[in-house]
């Protein structure tokens, strides 16, 4: 069946085209072409001047964390200690049944140092154990009867990459940085069921299609998580497109080549247009707001720390190649100079050894470059994908990264611009549930390098600013470039039905209110997943 969109400005198309056909799942006319289609029995849609983008694609998020998180106790959104504590109490009473009691997503810049103490949740909750999550995956928060529940004390050796935050007399605080310590505590919860993995992707596809998302990375899948998403396919529970990204382990990562190779072919047995599995995550370093980015100079307000490199940098390169040679698409963590380094290393001896390919790997986040590797990135084939909405002086820059780096590293964060100007394939991502998954958010930061008050004004690191065409780009041609969707063509004859509807052309805005602009509609391969209300007039029988 053949539908028409019409009376619309087509992004990337020239402005005669108003009209776009799809024919089940694919585009397959523009302008009089399409509109000629319209006597053949085709259903048309008036669309009223709304604005079609391509889909938007998220080149890094976490959308399985981001639904389990809301089957846990509310804790994102609190304005400080007493009122995580509230949250914990009122939520742990409404469940006297639960062994541990789990919240994600509190603000570590409530506290300047970002170290929390057992102590505050134990006079809210001293019987149970409590285990708190912060907005950056990379930090627990947890009572002190969670800490004696596994045997957390002052004879516990420090976990190889990773940190037991400590008083002066050895006692563990109560706060555990990085996947060494987290995992002392992670490995003891009750394990996460397939319901619950099926209702967190439910509603994570969900919030997805209503900000105008078609396809996303998820950026960290652990063996155990596949089954929630096979039957969550099985139950026609995912609307958007999923790429899953396999991390590997640095102790166990040769095993593991095998494994993850299996794990995509029983994807790709389902044959689903809604899940792949083609990707190999890295963790190459931690974030500077914990101290654990890999820096190639000393922390300011630590001198004698340089971060923590999640893998030994030889191994790392042996890790990469055997991925790389598998076939996988690389996707690294890399937040510290030192640690995006380590990445550009890894992917350039990738390429090195195992010879020319298609292979697309990506550097997530690259918070901070140092100058002589931007030229890098380009040689490599390397694509830089940012979470725009982290590029604004927000209080964690001022309260707990900015002090960390000093002013001139903190001057060079998020070299959006600059990379693009070496002609570096640039993705859009969120990190979501880090922050925010909406990309207009993102976006809008990405143009105006402001805060939502307009701070600064002239941006916070002017020149690395974009323009709104560019923005868009990364957030839908570069993701789909990243996605292996062609080679980021955007609107095109042949090409999968994933667009969006706005209710506005985003470069007839103010910049600062781009985020303002409405999703009307969301789309995917020729489904429309998302509508926000009655937005156009239907000739015919219509039904999405």
């Amino acid at each position: 069946m053949v539908t028409i969109l019409t009376n619309a400005k087509l992004w990337g198309r020239p402005s005669s085209e108003q009209s776009m056909a799809i024919n089940e799942d694919t585009i397959v006319a523009f302008g009089k072409a399409a509109e000629d289609l319209g006597d053949k029995g085709a259903k048309v849609v008036d669309l009223n001047g709304a604005t079609i983008l391509p889909g938007f694609g998220d080149g890094h998020a976490h959308p399985m964390f981001a639904g389990l998180e809301q089957q846990f106790a509310p804790v994102r959104g609190a304005t400080s200690i007493d009122d995580i504590a509230r949250r914990v109490k009122n939520y742990a009473d409404q469940h006297p049944d639960l062994l541990w009691i789990q919240g994600w997503g509190y603000d570590p810049t409530l506290v300047s140092d970002g170290v929390f103490h057992a102590k505050w949740l134990d006079n809210v909750m001293p019987n149970r154990p409590v285990v708190l999550r912060a907005t950056d995956y990379h930090t627990l928060w947890v009572n002190s009867m969670a800490l004696a529940k596994v045997g957390i004390n002052r004879a516990t050796p420090e976990p190889k990459l990773g940190e037991i935050v400590r008083d002066a007399h050895g006692n563990p605080i109560g706060t555990l940085r990085e996947w060494g310590a987290v995992n002392l505590m992670m490995r003891h919860l009750p394990p996460i069921d397939t319901q619950q993995r099926i209702r967190a992707l439910t509603w994570a596809s969900q919030r997805l299609a209503e900000v105008g998302i078609t396809w996303v990375q998820d950026a960290w899948i652990d063996p155990e998580a596949i089954d929630g998403y096979l039957r969550a396919v099985h139950r026609g529970a995912l609307g958007v497109r999923f790429n899953l990204a396999f991390r590997s382990d640095p102790d166990r990562w040769r095993d593991q080549v095998q494994l993850f190779a299996e794990m995509r072919r029983t994807i790709a047995e389902i044959k689903s247009p809604y899940l792949t599995g083609r990707t190999v995550k890295f963790f190459a370093d931690g974030i500077i707001e914990a101290g654990t980015a890999a820096m190639l100079e000393p922390y300011c307000d630590c001198p004698n720390n340089q971060g923590m490199a999640n893998w030994p940098t030889e191994e790392f390169k042996e890790a990469v190649i055997a991925f790389d040679r598998a076939g996988f698409q690389i996707h690294i963590h890399a937040i510290g100079d030192g640690g995006v380094r380590m990445a550009v290393d890894a992917i350039a001896a990738a390429t090195e050894v195992n010879g020319p390919s298609d292979r697309r790997p990506v550097i997530a986040h690259a918070q901070l470059i140092a100058r002589s590797d931007l030229d890098r990135f380009k040689r490599y084939g390397i694509i830089a994908n940012f979470e725009p909405l982290w590029a604004q002086l927000d209080p964690l820059q001022t309260t707990l990264t900015i002090p960390r780096l000093g002013p001139e590293r903190a001057s060079r964060q998020y070299p959006i611009a600059s990379l693009m100007r070496r002609g570096v394939p640039i993705s859009f991502g969120s990190d979501w549930p880090v922050s925010a998954v909406a990309p207009l958010s993102g976006i809008r930061v990405a143009v105006t390098r402001q805060t939502p008050d307009g701070e600064p004004v002239d941006g916070w690191i002017p020149e690395e600013r974009i323009s709104v065409s560019d923005a868009i780009n990364a957030y839908t041609t570069g993701s789909g470039y990243q996605a292996f969707n062609g080679n980021g063509e955007g609107l095109a004859m042949g090409k999968p039905a994933d667009f969006v509807v706005l209710d506005t052309h985003p470069e007839q805005v103010v910049p600062s209110h781009i985020d303002k602009i409405k999703i009307l509609e969301t789309w995917v391969n020729g489904v429309r997943v998302f509508q926000r209300a009655t937005t156009h007039s239907a000739k015919g029988d219509y039904d999405g």
